[in-house]
């Protein structure tokens, strides 16, 4: 898996669980789902996300640099 692919799998999966919390916790949790969705859009115009860095500490590669 390559740092691009992680990083959208991790954001559907914190969208997921933050719209399954603000249906059956509270609706605050939808302020979660505002924030990745920010973080997308802001890492779609800088090429700059927390979550690559973090992906990449975990040994992921870019898919520039990955064998297929």
């Amino acid at each position: 898996m390559t740092v691009e692919r992680g990083l959208r799998l991790m954001a559907g999966v914190v969208i997921l669980i933050s719209l399954g919390l603000a249906h059956f916790v509270s609706l605050n949790w939808l302020w979660l789902t505002l924030f990745v969705g920010l973080n997308l859009l802001q890492s779609a115009i800088t090429d700059w996300c927390p979550g690559m860095a973090i992906l990449r500490a975990f040994g992921l590669k870019n898919a520039n640099c990955s064998t297929r």
